[in-house]
């Protein structure tokens, strides 16, 4: 997966801020944490397919049953461990050359999870370069939930109430997310204006939906194929939701003309889930957002050894360096939600009763 050698290169104590970007990428690039790790990611292809083919045995095997929906579950599994594989392929963490792990990433994301890669890459790419800023971070734009006060302060209607429980109904919002995603993608491709690999993506979207939903509607009686689809985009929207929240939701919001170094802006807009190896395997890498954010190309497996650095580096210099625990993240962005969602008050609260509420 990758020599990596035993010993770390001293990094300055006295490094001042704006180098310390410089300071720690150069320690990680001697170490060789960048370096590709193909074996990692072909073990993890090939495991990830034969959990697909598994999922389709066992559907054929099971035929007319409604324990259909616990293959339908694991399918939402499945395609999100895929959704993250086509993440680390978009950030040239797979394959040696861009256009390869473009190629890797389009397949997957299209043909096997069934959402447009290029809307992906666009959304992705401008939150990894302004995390968590006001009018930069698409990530925090508002889509039925608010993420920002004055988001939630126009909020209307039954979006309003929503919006001033908004914490304690994430995960049951989180229910729709799958739908959401495919169809905000999709919706890309037809819009209007320039979209790289259009016609492909559009190509391989429809082989995707043409090939499931054939088999499900052909094989189930019509009640049970719909429960079957329903069942897995659930899982996949609380999956794909409940492993990109805790990353940045509750960290600090960067003001629109605030300007801050690369360092600095990653690391303390980010959280870091505690608990290893396994925590990687669930959230598909995801867990070292600080260490992802600072190197986006580095493979998975050397994310763990960069975070020892960038914890170091960071306490020399005094920077917050935030890392919980994944329920407790939740807990976090629980509260943080709810503490944004009382800007959506009723017009015709006390104001009084308004202000006792916020302390």
């Amino acid at each position: 997966m990758g020599a990596v050698r035993a010993t770390r290169p001293r990094i300055p104590g006295a490094a001042s801020i704006t180098r310390s970007y410089t300071d720690v990428s150069r320690a990680v690039k001697d170490l060789g944490l960048l370096n590709r790790t193909h074996l990692f990611y072909a073990v993890l292809g090939g495991a990830l397919t034969l959990s697909l083919v598994g999922a389709a045995v066992g559907f054929v095997l099971l035929g007319d049953s409604w324990f259909q929906l616990l293959i339908a579950g694991a399918l939402g599994v499945i395609f999100t461990q895929f959704a993250f594989f086509a993440h680390e392929a978009s950030h040239r963490q797979v394959l040696a050359s861009g256009p390869a792990n473009d190629r890797l990433g389009r397949f997957i994301a299209t043909f096997v999870v069934g959402m447009s890669y290029s809307w992906w890459m666009n959304k992705h790419n401008r939150h990894h370069a302004n995390p968590n800023k006001l009018g930069k971070d698409p990530d925090i734009e508002v889509d039925t939930i608010s993420f920002v006060e004055e988001d939630a302060a126009k909020a209307r209607g039954l979006i309003a109430l929503i919006t001033r429980k908004q914490g304690y109904l994430f995960f049951p919002l989180l229910l729709g997310e799958g739908v959401n995603l495919h169809y905000r993608s999709i919706r890309t491709l037809f819009a209007a204006g320039k979209v790289k690999g259009r016609a492909i993506e559009l190509a391989l979207i429809a082989a995707h939906f043409a090939l499931y939903l054939t088999v499900l509607f052909a094989f189930l009686p019509l009640g049970m194929a719909f429960a079957f689809l329903g069942v897995q985009l659930a899982v996949f929207g609380v999956y794909m939701g409940a492993s990109f929240a805790p990353n940045h939701k509750g960290m600090p919001l960067v003001p629109r003309d605030a300007k801050l170094d690369f360092f600095s802006k990653q690391v303390r807009t980010s959280r870091n889930i505690s608990g290893g190896w396994w925590a990687s395997a669930l959230m598909g890498g995801l867990n070292y957002q600080i260490e992802h954010h600072l190197f986006p190309s580095m493979p998975r497996p050397h994310l763990a050894r960069a975070r020892e650095i960038v914890r170091e580096h960071c306490a020399t210099l005094g920077v917050p360096y935030t890392e919980t625990t994944l329920v407790n993240s939740y807990a976090i962005v629980i509260a943080y939600l709810n503490r944004v969602g009382l800007a959506a008050r009723d017009p015709f609260d006390c104001p009084l009763v308004t202000q006792f509420r916020r302390v």
